[in-house]
């Protein structure tokens, strides 16, 4: 099969010339749009997550030989998370050649968090395919660099350090409730609440569920000095 122009386009973004272009349309196909001539991206969302970590546990390892294992895995996770694989999905532009069905169109799946960082990960195993794993590396090494540079040495997310804060003092994990959603299904706008017995509670607002959970953890953290 030959790819569409606005596919050839994004195979450039990610500087990657398919010679089985059917890989990368095989990607970018999500369920919603799916048939048994016509499959989606999660065996290849399968595969590329443990491309990714491969690549980015290599980098990690590398970049800080002086590192033990406790400072290294929360940079990893922080780096491999969906957050972190949507982010770079956003930066290339994979949500205008995503491959949606019209339902998944309508609520704004070119936005989803989940539904960008799966098919990140689907276009890393579409790489890695069509070409090998130093290929794949190269192109993850490429769009993850910066974040690579820059991950925190105590990369820990809001909510991990939240709960380990809570655990050192024997007190019961934080609870998230979600009190208000509020936009269009496109572009919803979610405020969740964070509540830890004997020391109150924080509110944190996003477009997704999970990073308003982070926002009210970080604003909680803020407060109790972690």
């Amino acid at each position: 099969m030959r790819l569409s122009a606005d596919m050839r386009a994004f195979a450039a973004r990610i500087g990657h010339d398919f010679r089985e272009p059917e890989l990368l349309n095989r990607a970018l196909t999500h369920g919603s749009v799916s048939s048994p001539m016509r499959p989606d991206n999660q065996r290849l969302e399968f595969l590329g997550d443990r491309v990714l970590g491969m690549v980015i546990a290599e980098a990690l390892y590398h970049a800080d030989p002086d590192a033990a294992e406790g400072k290294l895995a929360p940079r990893f996770n922080a780096l491999v998370r969906k957050e972190a694989c949507a982010g770079v999905a956003r930066e290339i532009g994979l949500g205008e050649v995503l491959k949606l069905g019209r339902s998944e169109t309508i609520s704004g799946g070119r936005r989803k968090e989940a539904l960008l960082g799966d098919a990140m990960e689907a276009v890393i195993a579409a790489v890695y395919l069509d070409a090998g794993f130093g290929a794949a590396r190269d192109m993850v090494l490429r769009l993850w660099k910066e974040r690579i540079a820059g991950v925190k040495e105590d990369a820990r997310d809001a909510k991990s350090s939240l709960q380990e804060w809570a655990q050192a003092r024997g007190l019961r994990p934080p609870v998230y409730v979600e009190l208000a959603r509020e936009g269009p299904d496109h572009a919803p706008l979610f405020t969740m609440e964070v509540r830890l017995e004997g020391h109150g509670k924080a509110q944190g607002k996003a477009s997704a569920k999970r990073a308003a959970e982070q926002a009210a953890a970080a604003a909680l953290l803020g407060r109790l000095g972690g």
